[in-house]
């Protein structure tokens, strides 16, 4: 039996204001081939100069997925030549990456896996190809060299993932954290946060791993996971039937929900690394990169652990809470005004989820603020509006930004709560039932919810549920 080994390659375009050698913007949209300079461009004469900012963002990345990091590496040239790449190589590390040793554990994975990663490095970005859509008659593409110097940490696993499922799992924890510490904005569809997956098969049992392909520019999470299931079941076919598989570089093709050749797989010699001529070794002094450490922000698994201890909801609760970090905020912020945290977190999990869905808004432009959104729920707990109207309240509040308390004073929907209020309405339900008294008496307990539901229904739903239950079986225990 063959199973899968996966390793995944991740290219995280970092958020500065410039390059990483030059000081042209790192913008996203601009008009093609208006961000460039000589250096960029590599025009002859030209001298890169490290962007500082980029370093720090880097050691954060590193930081943050537990890597240690060296005090010394060194940029290296990886030459190659391509129509998007003007000067021939690209300036990257090699052998004395910027950190090794990391991991990243899978969020509630059933045995706490842990992905290891290899290595982490900087380099610059290539520029873009431009290829023509749904004309095959037009041979040519065109070049975006934008681009070019963009800075970008390359992350590196082992080959330590055992399944599609696992791959997706890894990519989304890593574009969390890389959120949570924001080092990126990890726009797929901007090409900010891209992959390659590294893939081969082994006999189940064995240490011995077969022939590697690799997937290039996976740029959605779903093609990762379907590419990954299709690479799998064309490896295990080929080797079933007793065929080799190619080492070959290949492309998802969507469009065709299948793969296509791209070129075959090159190798570390293939690039002719050396060391950067222009670049003086990168040094990083441990007060330094001590200092970057202690600016990282609480990361997910902690701030989930957190909000188990300190808030006292269910880990599930807590997991999706702090999925991102606007979510979390958010929470944080309605539970100092709130006294039921679990209430709240149900809450904000289930209305206020549904609402963004509906109105495909982040949590961001939501214009219900946290306290409001406590309000809302301590009127809930006060007992003084059922469930059911809160959600009625809290479309409201949606729709004119005005707070449940201030909705509720306006429209009276306030529970009836009083005893010889809701005792005259009990008496009128039970007067108009005589055949639903009698069955009560014979035994029938379960009609009390058909009587409780006209009583209900008198009060247009306003009557409180616990006061109403209460009374409604006194009364119905002393029918004579």
């Amino acid at each position: 039996m063959y199973i899968p080994v996966i390793g995944i390659e991740t290219h995280v375009q970092l958020k500065t204001e410039t390059k990483i050698f030059c000081g042209c913007a790192n913008r996203y949209g601009n008009a093609p081939n208006t961000l460039v300079c000589p250096v960029c461009l590599g025009l002859p004469g030209t001298l890169p100069v490290l962007n500082e900012y980029a370093v720090e963002l880097a050691v954060k990345t590193a930081s943050a997925l537990g890597c240690t990091i060296s005090n010394k590496s060194v940029f290296a040239r990886k030459n190659y030549f391509y129509p998007d790449l003007p000067k021939g190589y690209q300036i990257s590390q090699y052998d004395e990456p910027m950190a090794k040793d990391g991991w990243l554990r899978l969020s509630g994975h059933r045995t706490e896996k842990k992905i290891r990663i290899s290595r982490i490095h900087l380099e610059e970005d290539a520029g873009k190809m431009l290829h023509p859509e749904g004309n095959i008659e037009i041979s040519e593409s065109r070049i975006d060299l934008n681009r070019c110097g963009v800075p970008l940490v390359e992350i590196v696993t082992e080959p330590d993932i055992g399944s599609p499922q696992e791959a997706y799992e890894y990519l989304s924890r890593l574009r969390q954290i890389l959120l949570y510490i924001g080092v990126s904005d990890c726009s797929m569809e901007e090409g900010s946060l891209r992959c390659d997956a590294n893939i081969s098969m082994k006999i189940k049992g064995s240490d011995l791993m077969g022939q590697r392909t690799e997937l290039k520019n996976l740029n959605s999470f779903k093609f990762v996971k379907k590419a990954l299931e299709f690479e799998i079941n064309r490896q295990s076919e080929l080797l079933s039937n007793g065929e080799k598989v190619i080492p070959e570089t290949l492309a998802w093709d969507e469009t065709l929900s299948g793969i296509v050749k791209l070129r075959s797989k090159e190798t570390s010699e293939d690039y002719r690394y050396f060391p950067e001529p222009d670049l003086i070794q990168l040094t990083l002094k441990d007060q330094d990169i001590k200092r970057i450490r202690s600016e990282l922000p609480e990361l997910p698994d902690q701030k989930r652990e957190r909000f188990i201890s300190d808030y006292g909801i269910p880990e599930n609760n807590a997991a999706a809470l702090t999925s991102t970090i606007e979510l979390a905020e958010y929470f944080e912020e309605a539970a100092s005004h709130c006294t039921d945290n679990k209430k709240l977190s149900d809450w904000i999990l289930s209305e206020i989820l549904n609402i963004l869905r509906e109105n495909r808004v982040s949590i961001k432009e939501f214009r219900i603020s946290p306290e409001k959104t406590a309000g809302l729920v301590e009127l809930i707990g006060s007992g003084r509006i059922s469930g059911r109207i809160a959600k009625d309240l809290f479309r409201e509040m949606v729709r004119s930004g005005n707070s449940a308390e201030k909705i509720l004073s306006d429209s009276g929907l306030e529970l009836i709560s009083d005893p010889v209020d809701l005792e005259k309405i009990i008496e009128d339900v039970l007067g108009s039932s005589p055949e639903e008294v009698l069955s009560y008496k014979n035994g029938n307990v379960k009609i009390i919810g058909f009587l409780i539901g006209k009583a209900m229904k008198e009060t247009n739903g306003k009557a409180d549920p616990v006061l109403l239950n209460k009374i409604m079986k006194e009364k119905l225990d002393n029918c004579t």
